[in-house]
């Protein structure tokens, strides 16, 4: 049933995010970037370069990375330059290009890898003919930022979903195109997703109002 505020024994309760760091997770920033891949070929962490190049540049969720399959990325036997993948989230196709370092370490691992076009690219360590787990993405990420200096309650896979949108929007200004990129629906949820400036919020209003008049949503 829970306890209620009258209860002796909340006060001896720690509240779930005691001494952690809440919110959205930091984007890398450029030099942070290479630092990972530098961290990572220094240790001759071949899947692991290939698994965090990958995240950047498709710019997908954790749920969808690990289920990316060795068909969605080569074809005649070659690393993709352009591929597409649908998001389990919203259903929805989202394409996202691959750029030379990412096809690179993709290709090197997938060589070595082996498997068919059928195949999972980062197969899971327990069941081979399953993926890696989001879990244990989530803890090869830790281990990449704290190796690289950051601290881990900064970061997290999802920062690597944000960090090549985030630097696309620094670069541009362009929101639409950042929202095509992530595969959102709303534009505002892009806005929120990339912690936009006051002013630059502010300057977006008149567009985002007219949206909502659009679909008949009160302000």
């Amino acid at each position: 049933m829970g306890m209620l505020e009258f209860d002796p024994g909340v006060a001896d309760r720690r509240a779930w995010n005691a001494g952690r760091k809440v919110g959205a997770k930091r984007a890398l920033k450029p030099r942070q970037v290479w630092a990972v891949r530098f961290f990572l070929d220094q240790n001759r962490r071949m899947r692991d370069r290939a698994l965090f190049d990958l995240a950047v540049d498709s710019k997908l969720r954790g749920c969808d990375i690990v289920a990316v399959k060795i068909g969605d990325l080569v074809i005649g036997g070659q690393i993709r330059h352009r591929a597409i993948v649908t998001q389990r989230k919203t259903g929805k196709p989202v394409q996202f290009e691959l750029m030379g370092n990412a096809r690179a370490s993709l290709l090197a691992w997938l060589e070595r890898r082996g498997g068919t076009v059928d195949d999972y690219v980062f197969p899971s360590r327990v069941d081979r003919a399953s993926h890696l787990s989001t879990r244990q993405y989530a803890r090869l990420v830790d281990e990449w930022v704290v190796g690289t200096g950051l601290r881990r309650e900064e970061y997290g896979t999802h920062s690597l979903r944000r960090t090549k949108a985030s630097i696309i929007y620094k670069a541009t200004g362009n929101l639409r195109a950042v929202q095509i990129l992530l595969g959102h629906t709303k534009i505002e949820n892009t806005v929120r997703y990339l912690g936009v400036d006051v002013e630059d919020a502010l300057a977006l209003e008149p567009v985002l109002n007219l949206k909502r008049n659009e679909r008949g949503v009160g302000g």
